[in-house]
């Protein structure tokens, strides 16, 4: 080791869990678990045992880590119990980590007001759990619930708490700051007056909340200030506004000075480059599309739209990129559209495969081409998979792997065996693949029995029986479905973004463009086949004549 450590500590499979909408099942929180553990995360917290049936098994089935310790999350001790007999208290020791976080109360109005005790026995229970803790031989963690707004109210009590907590052997003390509303500022300013006070930075962790958008900042702040462990989660989550982000945390740390040189984490730069892979996990089992904006692992945080942008870095990466995309196994775009100019379309053609000369007049045509849909309504900036099947169509011929004869949708109304009004929505798609025509017949009917609508009925018609190249599509799903008004009035135009993923992790997006929302639909449904077909290395058979 170069630096002094930082120890990353993740709570997604607790506080993560508070975010609105999010409940993980037991197998869920393994595979997130496991995928920290291989990252390089140092303490993993699984959330509280004994609060629900989830939590509980969890703590019974936990994976093998290689690297990660394991952490039960509880509270201290109630007043009126001893440690040895509070059952709440014992629920979390009984979970057999190694690790045991308590949260206490270092706010004085809380501990008055929420509680109804007097301060020095609030500071005698966190005194005397975090003992009964030692007393187990087990590592014990202390978080300051509202640290620092317990702070600014009455410093003096609210270090009493810390010290209370170091004093009966606490690894870690941590600050909170729970309601999210402090700036980087105050927090480094009150970090380091903590480790002024007799506190060890090494002994000294942050926690933050995002609901000024400065979790990240904040936790760099009391990083800067002496504070030696992080606490977040993946992509973010958390309750309200979300915790502090580890998923761009990590990367600064590792890639951004002065963080680089003077600190040293057990996630390695190797693991790094699994990053996005680790995000879009968290995404996929959330059933959320990821964030193209998410610095470091979004799909647009290396997009260079502008002309001018996309010469450069054909130059020199650096010039527009703060870091290289491949640090993070992300990956460079440089997306086509009406501001597009002649560098932009080379790269973006490198990308693809397609070689072609600085000069080529085909450049021109095709960029001309990509301006004239653009017009009628197209956008290939977020549609990737798109142009390039524009661009092979233009310049190399694009392999005609079926032909699309004819295609159906109807929507009924129907009343069913319970006497209710459902939806049904059916598909007939027939096509024709090499000398042979084939029709399939597919409802929208999801296993719930919910009607799913009729783009998915014409989905699953279209990928039911595609002949020879159903092999390439079996891992094929669509992830997200936008539509939008391009025009208004009568002569309303709708555009239909389709992003698709595959069993490889691939994500591309395709787009359909008509007056008509199922016609756009079935433009991109198709595009997105014929995209993963060309990538797989599919041959087209032979259309016989009519």
């Amino acid at each position: 080791m170069t630096g002094e450590r930082l120890f990353l500590y993740d709570t997604t499979l607790r506080d993560g869990q508070q975010t609105q909408g999010v409940q993980f099942s037991t197998a869920e929180k393994q595979q997130i678990a496991t995928a920290l553990d291989m990252l390089g995360i140092d303490y993993i917290e699984g959330g509280w045992p004994g609060a629900n049936p989830t939590d509980s098994e969890f703590f019974a089935t936990r994976p093998a880590f290689d690297h990660a310790r394991f952490a039960a999350f509880g509270m201290t001790k109630r007043a009126g119990f001893s440690a040895e007999n509070d059952d709440v208290l014992a629920a979390v020791l009984n979970a057999g980590t190694p690790s045991v976080c308590l949260v206490g109360k270092s706010h004085e109005y809380h501990v008055t007001r929420a509680l109804g005790i007097e301060l020095a026995e609030n500071t005698e229970n966190i005194r005397r759990s975090v003992a009964h803790i030692r007393a187990q031989g087990r590592e014990a963690l202390f978080d300051a619930e509202h640290f620092f707004d317990g702070y600014l109210a009455n410093p003096d009590y609210a270090l009493e708490t810390l010290h209370a907590a170091l004093e009966a052997g606490a690894r870690w003390v941590v600050l909170c700051d729970t309601n999210g509303g402090r700036l980087p500022a105050e927090i480094g300013e009150i970090t380091a007056a903590v480790i002024a006070s007799g506190v060890p930075g090494d002994h000294l962790g942050i926690h933050t909340h995002n609901d000024t958008g400065n979790a990240v900042a904040n936790s760099l702040a009391a990083i800067d200030a002496g504070a030696r462990q992080i606490q977040g989660t993946l992509n973010g989550l958390g309750e309200r506004c979300g915790n502090a982000n580890l998923v761009t945390l990590i990367p600064t740390l590792l890639l951004k000075e002065p963080y680089r040189s003077r600190f040293e984490t057990a996630v390695t730069e190797d693991a790094l480059t699994d990053l996005v892979r680790v995000s879009r996990t968290l995404d996929d089992i959330l059933n959320r599309v990821p964030t193209k904006s998410a610095p470091y692992v979004g799909a647009s945080a290396f997009a260079h739209k502008a002309g001018l942008h996309a010469s450069a870095i054909l130059k020199d990466p650096s010039t527009y990129e703060h870091i290289a995309p491949e640090a993070v196994g992300n990956a460079r775009v440089i997306p086509m559209s009406n501001q597009a100019g002649q560098s932009n379309l080379r790269k973006r053609l490198a990308d693809a495969g397609i070689e072609i000369a600085k000069g080529d007049p085909r450049l021109g045509a095709l960029l001309d081409e990509v301006k004239r849909r653009e017009d009628l309504g197209y956008a290939f900036d977020s549609a990737q998979a798109s142009f390039e099947l524009l661009a092979r169509r233009h310049l190399e011929g694009l392999p005609e792997f079926f032909e699309v004869k004819r295609y159906r949708v109807t929507v009924e109304r129907r009343k069913n065996k319970y006497n209710e009004m459902v939806s049904l929505s059916e598909a007939v798609v027939v096509l024709k693949i090499g000398d042979q025509k084939m029709l399939s017949v597919s409802e929208s009917m999801d296993e719930t029995g919910c009607d799913r609508g009729p783009v998915n009925a014409l989905a699953k018609a279209l990928g039911k029986d595609l002949g020879p190249y159903t092999r390439f599509i079996e891992d094929l799903k669509l992830v997200d479905f936008k539509v939008r008004i391009t025009n208004g009035g009568t002569e309303a135009v709708t555009r239909v973004l389709i992003d698709s993923e595959d069993g490889q992790g691939r994500r591309w997006s395709t787009v359909g463009v008509s007056a008509n929302i199922v016609d756009a639909s079935f433009e991109a449904l198709v595009e997105a086949i014929q995209w993963k077909l060309i990538r797989d290395g599919a041959t087209a058979q032979a259309l016989a004549a009519e």
